[in-house]
């Protein structure tokens, strides 16, 4: 099986769903119904931080991260969350470089709700249409007038970047690449799995 990589971002104060409703999908997902219990998902997933040692998220979840920023091989899957953190890692130098440089390699390219800040300011949105948490709309819109800002849409897709609306969009901006890379009955499938309905509907939900 050609596995494809997928690295999620961690940083201080990220939303705990925000990461680990994309990290449930891409590691729940398999291929064959019948062989779940035997077969690995067609997704490797990996927890990135830019440094090692414990995250604290918001609510104080501790998360051990699998690599830094350094350490990461090659991804096909970049996933950068939003929450809190944002505000802070927007000022973050070295961290944007590295979404900016991995932009470049990954095949897809991902956010969730205020992650979409951090591909703003890392400037992989100029030209594109994206969203963020409903909360964030108008700041993104006067942050970052070059984007076509979705306020209507749960998840955009525009080429390989997909934006998501926040928290738990994020489950289905992940089910949406699971169909990208599979098809829409694997992606259904893992959902189901999950006991979580399929994204059919594309507007937002608040």
């Amino acid at each position: 099986m050609n596995r494809k990589r997928v690295g999620i971002l961690v940083f201080p104060d990220v939303e705990v769903l925000d990461f680990c409703g994309p990290f449930e999908v891409f590691s729940v997902t398999r291929l064959s119904e019948e062989l779940r219990r035997d077969e690995p998902s067609p997704f490797e997933v990996l927890v990135v931080a830019e440094k090692a040692g414990t995250i604290v998220t918001t609510g104080g979840l501790k998360v051990t991260p699998d690599h830094t920023i350094d350490s990461c091989p090659p991804l096909e899957i970049l996933v950068v969350p939003g929450g809190w953190g944002t505000r802070a890692e927007a000022k973050n130098a070295p961290l944007l470089a590295w979404i900016g440089q991995r932009a470049k390699q990954v095949e897809t390219l991902t956010s969730v709700c205020t992650g979409s800040m951090l591909l703003g300011e890392a400037g992989l949105l100029d030209g594109r249409h994206a969203t963020t948490h409903w909360r964030s709309l108008q700041r993104m819109r006067e942050a970052f007038p070059a984007v076509t800002v979705e306020e209507k849409l749960h998840v955009v897709e525009d080429g390989n970047v997909l934006t998501s609306a926040g928290i738990s969009a994020g489950i289905d901006m992940a089910l949406r690449v699971v169909a990208r890379y599979h098809g829409e009955a694997v992606a259904r499938n893992t959902a189901r799995n999950m006991e979580y309905r399929y994204p059919d509907d594309n507007s937002r939900r608040v």
